[in-house]
């Protein structure tokens, strides 16, 4: 049936469009935009580059074009005073690639070689001084807006102090930037293509097939979640993405728990309240019976004839609760103020502690002391501590404790807060139940125990807006504090009062 139902489940999540959602594909999902980033960002860092490298590379080609020229000049000055003859001044033009060559020696400055001289020149310049970021914006300029424009360049000759100077176009140097252009684009785009294939490689095995392992655990463990087998196996490595699977194991684990816990809680409400069912009836007749009691003289039955009454038709409020409780909750408290001392008394009562078990019950609570509750639901919570003290106190050896067996109540006002303290001298909680005081099940103090009383305690002390808690102290035993506010009083209500 269970299959069943959790198979129904999963076909309408299904229809209704909530089931797992399919892993992206590969190139599509994380790693994908990995690739694709790692190679933008490449790119980048190639351009951020190639401007000072194209700037450098225009530099170099001028100065090979200087030198050239000035082992021309060189040549030709030692020549004077013979003129070169018209051949040898264009095949020399011709070999350096310029329209003029000139020689600046002594001050004064000598045209070595000319061919069709330009109307102007539209730049100039300077070999000897150039700054960087004046390179790469020439650089920039002949690249993308160059061609057919004439050139001055100059520089000095070695270390001596003749300078050369050519006039050329520059259509032959944008030409031979373009072809360093597409050369290192194409090879910043291999670079960039290797570095994202092993950036991608490298990320996908130490983050993302773990991430998708993660997710594909949870997906698993999401269908059916009871299944053991479907637990997250964690590894023992020290990365941020294993310690995530680690924590994730507990949780599923934790969880598991949970939902083993709740399936067992369903299962022992059903059963409870189908035996609640027949012993209310029961109780039911008892009651009846008891009834009749009143009615006999003697005076041992006529004493404990009104606490039966009251302890029978107290079962039978509880009988109906956990029928209402296996619906919903904890009804809301019907609070009004009763003396807490005769609440106190009947606990007493019903624990009927035998005084051949040498277990000392001390009430210390003043019989002025008033509490604003309700007084069958905190009748319960100190029953439920109380009883779990005599439990203790009964198993324990007396000679383990100078101080006795002993349970005292006490309780106290102060301003509109009533604060209850239940102590007993016993062996104390272990520190398992410490650690899991108020959990179904698992807060219990003694073998067999379920734990389920001081979760009704707790529930019903925070429906009556106060707070009960463990109180640590320097002796042997245990020590639960419960303090319960009064109801807020309203200006209306103050006023029909006063």
């Amino acid at each position: 049936m269970d299959d069943e139902v959790q198979a129904s489940a999963a076909s309408q999540a299904r229809a209704d469009g909530a089931g797992p959602e399919a892993m992206p594909r590969l190139f599509r999902g994380l790693s994908g935009r990995l690739l694709w980033l790692t190679v933008i960002f490449v790119m980048l860092a190639e351009i951020l580059i190639f401007v000072p490298s194209v700037a450098g590379m225009r530099m170099n080609w001028l100065r090979d074009r200087l030198d050239t020229a000035a082992a021309a000049g060189i040549v030709i000055d030692g020549l004077q005073p013979a003129e070169l003859p018209r051949a040898v001044q264009d095949d020399t033009l011709l070999a350096t690639g310029t329209k003029v060559i000139a020689l600046r020696k002594d001050g004064t400055s000598r045209l070595l070689a000319a061919t069709d001289l330009p109307p102007q020149v539209d730049a100039q310049y300077d070999l000897a001084d150039t700054p960087m970021l004046a390179s790469m914006r020439d650089a920039l300029e002949t690249l993308f807006f160059g061609g057919g424009k004439v050139m001055r360049v100059f520089g000095p000759i070695g270390d001596s102090d003749m300078m050369i100077e050519l006039v050329m176009t520059d259509d032959a140097l944008r030409k031979e930037m373009l072809k360093y252009s597409k050369m290192m684009f194409l090879l910043s785009l291999l670079i960039s293509l290797i570095t994202a294939v092993l950036i991608f490689v490298a990320i996908n095995r130490m983050m993302i097939m773990p991430i998708r392992r993660l997710t594909r655990s949870m997906q698993m463990f999401s269908e059916q979640p009871e299944d053991p087998s479907r637990v997250f196996a964690a590894d023992r490595s020290r990365g941020e993405l294993a310690v995530a699977g680690r924590h994730l194991t507990v949780m599923q684990q934790e969880l598991q728990r949970t939902l083993k816990q709740q399936k067992n809680l369903v299962d022992l409400g059903l059963a409870v309240s189908k035996i609640n069912h027949d012993m209310r009836n029961i109780l039911a007749s008892a009651q009846l019976m008891s009834d009749r009691l009143t009615d006999v003289e003697d005076p041992m039955v006529r004493s404990f004839a009104p606490k039966l009454l009251r302890t029978i038709d107290r079962a039978v409020g509880y009988t109906s609760e956990v029928l209402a409780y296996g619906q919903a909750s904890e009804a809301a408290p019907r609070r009004r103020r009763i003396r807490l001392a005769e609440l106190c008394q009947e606990v007493r009562d019903i624990l009927a502690i035998d005084p051949e078990a040498g277990i000392e019950f001390l009430d210390q609570i003043p019989a002025d002391v008033e509490i604003d509750c309700d007084s069958e639901q905190i009748f319960r919570v100190i029953h439920n501590l109380c009883r779990n003290a005599f439990q203790a106190l009964a198993t324990f050896n007396p000679e383990d404790s100078a101080m006795g067996r002993r349970i005292t109540v006490a309780a106290h006002r102060v301003g509109s807060v009533v604060s209850i303290t239940i102590d007993d001298t016993g062996p104390g909680m272990p520190r398992k139940a410490r650690e899991n005081l108020f959990s179904a099940f698992r807060g219990s103090a003694r073998s067999g125990g379920t734990g389920l009383g001081l979760v009704i305690a707790r529930e019903l002390v925070l429906a009556h807006g106060g707070t009960i808690g463990l109180v640590e102290k320097p002796g042997p035993g245990t020590q639960f504090r419960i303090e319960i506010p009064d109801r807020p009083v309203s200006l209306d209500d103050y006023r029909a009062r006063a």
